[in-house]
């Protein structure tokens, strides 16, 4: 491997020895500085490559990764979850570099093979190792490149911060997932994760263990919120997440849902 590409910049053009993030421009509380779509392959123009989250239907951008992409074989644009600030573009990109696209769920499917946990991707000689880690939503997915020791995480760890559970996901499932990462990323030495939105996490199992133990403490002050008598998701909003910015509270209350749903279940 040869190393880490970090630009100062920020995500833009980060990466490692074989993948490249191409940054969209739909910045925002959610998306951070936007989203991450990725290229994956050798520098040998002979090589097929491959996609993964072409992000939204923004025409700039997609003219962009096409232009990166130009020579070259893309086998396959592939989708870590259907939101649509990741999938939103796939149609389109795939009209401009003549792939299919493959995804869990098959909604978002533009040709005959899915996505699923187990499945290996390869192209140009890499290979791609799909791990199933629904939670953010039930369709999400991650992508283990050994060639990089590098996890593409798309939602389920993002670069700064942390994500939230969105209304198709479940808590009790992220949990599990973040412990199947966390395993994972011990037994072959990950080195790298390679996020949906902000930049390359350079210490996979710290960033695991602090999003498991944030998990965890969140869960710990839901119970004493409500043990002061905040009943309502908003309630509870307003003591736990009392020092977020209010314009991030309707995200908070997804993921306090989430968490009431995991609690009571």
């Amino acid at each position: 491997m040869s190393g880490l590409r970090i630009p100062l910049g920020g995500p833009d053009g980060s990466g490692t020895a074989h993948t490249l993030a191409l940054l969209a421009p739909n910045p925002s509380p959610m998306t951070l500085d936007g989203t991450n779509t990725w290229l994956i392959g050798r520098e040998d123009v002979e090589e097929d490559v491959l996609v993964v989250d072409p992000g939204p239907d923004d025409e700039a951008h997609l003219a962009r990764v096409a232009a990166r992409l130009a020579g070259r074989r893309v086998a396959a644009i592939l989708l870590t979850h259907g939101h649509d600030d990741h999938s939103g573009g796939a149609r389109r990109l795939s009209g401009l570099v003549g792939a299919p696209v493959r995804a869990l769920d098959p909604r978002h499917r533009l040709g005959e093979e899915g996505l699923a946990d187990g499945d290996v991707v390869t192209a140009g000689g890499l290979e791609l190792h799909v791990v199933g880690t629904p939670g953010h939503s039930f369709d999400s997915l991650c992508l283990w490149l050994p060639e990089d020791r590098a996890m593409l995480t798309g939602d389920t760890v993002l670069g700064r911060g942390t994500t939230v559970i969105a209304p198709d996901g479940d808590l009790a499932d992220y949990l599990r997932s973040l412990d199947r990462l966390r395993a994972t990323a011990e037994r072959v030495g990950a080195e790298a994760l390679l996020p949906g939105h902000g930049p390359v996490l350079a210490d996979p199992i710290g960033a695991l263990d602090g999003y498991v133990a944030h998990r965890r403490r969140r869960l710990d002050q839901i119970r004493a919120a409500r043990a002061r008598g905040a009943v309502t998701p908003r309630e509870i909003v307003e003591i736990v997440y009392a020092d977020v910015d209010p314009s991030l509270w309707p995200a908070a209350e997804m993921s306090v849902r989430a968490q009431l749903g995991y609690l009571e279940g």
